[in-house]
């Protein structure tokens, strides 16, 4: 897709396919990646193909859900993405499988908790990196 007609193609944020793609990964693959850390404890040398695949399935739903609600809601603050990443991760994290630590939600709410934080560093890295003037 040329620039001309990306920039036509405009969600309710005001941004481009590209960036809203960008958005969407980004959220898939921050839940993704806490689900793993919570459903391992930190241990990644514990990791086995049924761990990705659970932990697949939630960052996929999760990443979707926040990413769709945020569009819906046009929600571009700092910390939306974040919140609304964090709360579908949880929950959805809590259906998707059974926690293996704690009370029964006690992963799911560190995972959700996980992936909120996870999601508001890397927002915060590529604001940083924005305002830097190029050297």
């Amino acid at each position: 897709m040329n620039k001309s007609v990306n920039k036509i193609i405009m969600f309710s944020k005001g941004t481009t396919v590209k960036e809203n793609t960008k958005s969407l990964v980004e959220g898939v693959s921050e839940s993704t990646v806490a689900c793993l850390l919570a459903m391992v404890q930190g241990n990644v040398l514990a990791l086995t193909a049924s761990h990705l695949l659970i932990a697949t399935q939630t960052g996929v739903v999760a990443g979707v859900l926040a990413f769709t609600v945020s569009l819906l809601a046009r929600a571009n603050s700092s910390w939306a993405m974040p919140l609304l990443l964090g709360m579908f991760t949880a929950v959805v994290d809590y259906y998707v499988h059974p926690g293996s630590f704690g009370d029964v939600a006690t992963e799911a709410i560190v995972t959700g908790l996980v992936a909120g934080l996870l999601s508001y560093l890397v927002g915060a890295l590529i604001r940083l990196k924005r305002r830097r003037p190029a050297e």
